[in-house]
């Protein structure tokens, strides 16, 4: 009699699907293995126990600078890592491991992947501009190459600016909501240099791209919680971003067309009394297959770049308006500086780059306040191995202690304290004329990150931002009504100036003056 029994077909198919589902996850669980025990050689600062790291995660949000410090302190020149909700971020700091970063490939450490991640860049900044970064070539040069030439319209948005959004008397202090007041005059001055009158004094338009930057950073922080595959409705549905694009669609699409149509007229992308502006320069830059769906191409970019422009640049001269306020006897110096040099360069970039001290007060202010408490964040596409043999697993996010570094004794003489001519006077040395600038590469600061990812658009900003200083410091007097500096907002690693705060200002009179 045969004892042999074959398995049922239900038995079978079991069987199969066990080791289809083997085959699948037990590679995944031995690469999940291999990766936290690279992670796992870190250390950590909070706990980095399955359950109790989770807690460590939630205290982050509200004590990420204190957490930082800490593993700065604790780990000199060393990475450490955090816990975060969704993942572990290693945290680098030190010199060589800064000029590790500076130097790796893309291919190992990605800057473009990493603000994918964090800012979800697919949904909320348009997908095109991450796979083609085209828009990025374009600010490091016409942008850059142009402002000379156009600076004389900086200037005069900024005054009109002011005008309208602070019409202070010499008689009496006005008191000045002071952030949303100045993204609305960063707004207007920077869409002057952008596109141009009379679309960058367009209410709707100046609303649009203050949203827009609001609703990108909110819109990511909700797409962070959901997968891939929901992302796409997630984003119409539940953000804001779709909305902005089909507003700013609404306020560009006419130019784009009217420029098409100029290309098509003369047969060519120089035509007579072409517009010098950022509109003009990605259709130069868009030939070829990058004219598909060039209106979304186009608009999406100008959002981008506005993006970029108006938040950095709102937070840095907030700040800077912050300290000048709680600090009234910086105005004085600051203007001796500039008076004498707009007198006989007027208000130019060849001046703006003459005006040490000013630049050194917005270095400063920049120093202790920042824009976070980390920069330079990478994505590792694969096991990155730094010079000291600290191994980072692919598929981790690793950034630099940036508060840590601007706040260290053994780089800054009292570094918590306001020194606003800290820099002025280092370059006022023999043979440092040319360093310790805000737009400069320094090993000891790290506003606009470093290596082939250093900002581009930070010569465009540093001007700008001087010229908006410039105007506060000959128009008006301004001090906050207890004389204190107000305390600002941090969320998680992230900070920004105190939203409710306001500034009194008042008109300089010529006498005054």
């Amino acid at each position: 009699m045969s004892t042999h029994t074959s398995l049922s077909p239900v038995s079978q198919a079991l069987a199969l699907c066990a080791i289809f589902l083997a085959t699948i996850f037990i590679p995944k669980v031995w690469q999940w293995r291999s990766r936290m025990m690279k992670l796992n050689a870190i250390p950590t600062v909070g706990s980095s126990g399955l359950f109790s790291s989770y807690i460590s995660a939630r205290k982050f949000k509200n004590h990420a600078r204190e957490i930082i410090l800490e593993g700065y302190t604790k780990y000199p020149g060393q990475a450490f890592k955090v816990p975060l909700p969704d993942r572990w971020e290693v945290i680098v700091s030190g010199r060589e491991m800064i000029e590790d970063i500076k130097k790796a490939s893309d291919l190992d450490l990605s800057f473009v992947e990493a603000i994918t991640e964090t800012m979800q860049t697919d949904y909320t900044l348009g997908k095109p501009a991450r796979v083609d970064t085209y828009q990025v070539d374009v600010v490091r040069t016409p942008l850059t190459r142009n402002l000379g030439a156009r600076f004389e319209d900086l200037r005069d948005e900024i005054k009109a600016a002011f005008a309208d959004e602070i019409p202070a008397k010499a008689t009496e202090w006005m008191k000045v909501p002071m952030l949303y007041t100045v993204m609305k005059i960063v707004s207007r001055t920077s869409n002057r240099y952008f596109v141009g009158l009379p679309l960058c004094r367009d209410p709707d338009y100046i609303k649009l791209n203050i949203e827009y930057t609001i609703d990108a950073f909110n819109g990511a922080k909700i797409l962070q919680r959901y997968p891939g595959i929901l992302k796409p409705f997630i984003r119409q549905f539940m953000t804001n971003v779709p909305n902005c694009l089909k507003r700013a669609t609404g306020h560009l699409e006419s130019l784009i067309r009217e420029r098409l149509e100029k290309e098509k007229e003369y047969g060519s992308s120089d035509w007579p009394d072409k517009p010098n502006d950022l509109i003009s320069w990605l259709l130069d830059e868009a030939q070829g297959e990058r004219r598909k769906d060039i209106i979304y191409n186009i608009v999406s970019r100008v959002l981008l770049v506005n993006f970029a422009a108006i938040h950095t640049t709102s937070m840095t001269f907030t700040n800077a308006l912050f300290y000048l306020a709680a600090n009234p006897h910086l105005a004085q110096p600051l203007r001796e500086e500039i008076e004498p040099i707009v007198a006989e360069f007027g208000w130019t970039k060849s001046a703006m780059g003459k005006m040490h001290k000013l630049d050194s007060f917005l270095k400063e202010t920049q120093r202790l306040s920042g824009v976070g408490a980390l920069t330079m964040s990478r994505l590792a596409l694969r096991d990155f191995t730094f010079s000291d043999g600290t191994v980072v697993p692919a598929g981790t996010i690793l950034s630099v202690a940036s508060f840590g570094m601007h706040h260290d004794d053994a780089l800054y003489e009292d570094p918590y304290k306001m020194k606003a001519f800290r820099f002025s006077d280092l370059r006022s040395k023999e043979g440092e004329g040319l360093k310790h600038q805000m737009v400069g590469v320094d090993p000891s600061f790290a506003l606009f990150g470093g290596g082939r990812h250093m900002c581009p658009g930070r010569f465009f900003a540093v001007n700008e931002l001087k010229a908006l200083i410039g105007e506060v410091l000959v128009s008006y007097d301004i001090k906050f009504e207890n004389g204190e500096l107000p305390e600002p907002n941090w969320q998680g690693a992230s900070f920004s100036p105190n939203s409710f705060a306001q500034v009194m200002f008042k008109k300089r009179t010529p006498a005054s003056a």
